[in-house]
């Protein structure tokens, strides 16, 4: 354990805090952080556009933060909708369980749905990427009624059959690297662009050592690609209500991305909703579509709902 002040939650998680002073002054990230207290654990999210609109939820995924959004959340407002993007916990300015053990997708699944029932959301429009979908998709199954339409981008929700070698190598690489540092990441999976050095610095700024990486470490582990894995079953139920669901559906994709740019059609095909929408793909981009064209991606989403 490091000098990181440890505390721990009503339930008994021990946690770490990433302090206030590393999110001074990040560029492009003027947002007022909020908080929420979800099993224990203080939740952050952003809030921004007029209360009463059409909302929007921004569900980021691993290793990243809120901060993935900052492309599209001023063109959203703009066009007159509430934006909400909270940090998923263990990430971002989000509390960080310090034991591994903690982190579980059925555990996300729940803390997120505490979340978004704790502000009284409804007729959501959910805008999902990579974990962002692997939550989001199956709090959507769960609690259909919370949600108007879906925007599903460069995610997955598997089943317990091995991914592709590009998620297979990165899951490799997840748990062998020294340090994982995620501004350097999203600087190699950049496609559009370079991303600047305070950029990368303000990916990384919730992590100030290896004790707050725990989440960023785990989730790559989680994904269900082994029948045995615990979260098959879920999937499976999450599944046949996606199968079944009839209200809209948005697949906006980035065919470069190595992880998950041959799986568009699994959504556009199993989903009824999907049919005969604009879904359209973008290129070059990589597998962080919000990073690499985030203002392009942000135009075709006020388009849709417009």
């Amino acid at each position: 354990m490091t000098a990181a002040e440890l505390h721990q939650s009503e339930s008994g998680i021990d946690f770490v805090r990433t302090p206030d002073d590393r999110f001074v002054g990040l560029v492009d990230w003027p947002y007022a952080v909020h908080y929420l207290d979800v099993d224990g654990l203080r939740m952050a999210y952003v809030d921004e556009g007029p209360v009463g609109a059409t909302t929007l939820l921004l569900l980021h995924g691993e290793p990243t933060w809120g901060y993935l959004y900052r492309r599209m959340i001023p063109t959203l407002v703009a066009a007159g909708y509430r934006v909400i993007a909270p940090d998923l916990i263990g990430f971002g300015r989000s509390d960080k369980p310090v034991d591994r053990s903690a982190y579980t997708y059925k555990g996300h699944v729940a803390w997120v749905a505490e979340f978004v029932n704790a502000l009284g959301l409804s007729d959501l429009t959910l805008f999902c990427q990579d974990w962002g979908g692997l939550i989001g998709l199956r709090v959507a199954a769960e609690s259909p009624g919370m949600f108007a339409r879906l925007i599903i981008t460069n995610t997955a929700l598997p089943v317990g059959s091995p991914m592709g070698d590009g998620f297979m190598r990165w899951q490799n690489a997840s748990q062998k690297m020294a340090e994982m540092h995620c501004g350097r990441i999203l600087q190699l999976s950049a496609l559009a662009r370079e991303l600047s050095d305070a950029e990368v610095q303000a990916y990384q700024a919730p992590y100030p050592d290896e004790t707050y990486m725990a989440g960023p470490r785990q989730f790559p582990l989680l994904v269900p690609t082994s029948i045995d894995n615990p979260a098959v079953e879920d999937n499976l139920a999450a599944w046949r209500v996606l199968e079944a669901w009839t209200k809209p559906v948005l697949v906006l994709w980035a065919p470069d991305d190595p992880v998950f740019g041959a799986t568009q059609s699994t959504f556009v095909d199993r989903i009824p909703g999907a049919a005969g929408q604009p879904h359209q793909t973008f290129s070059p981009a990589g597998h962080f579509i919000q990073d690499d064209a985030g203002e392009q991606v942000a135009a075709a989403v006020v388009a849709w709902l417009g």
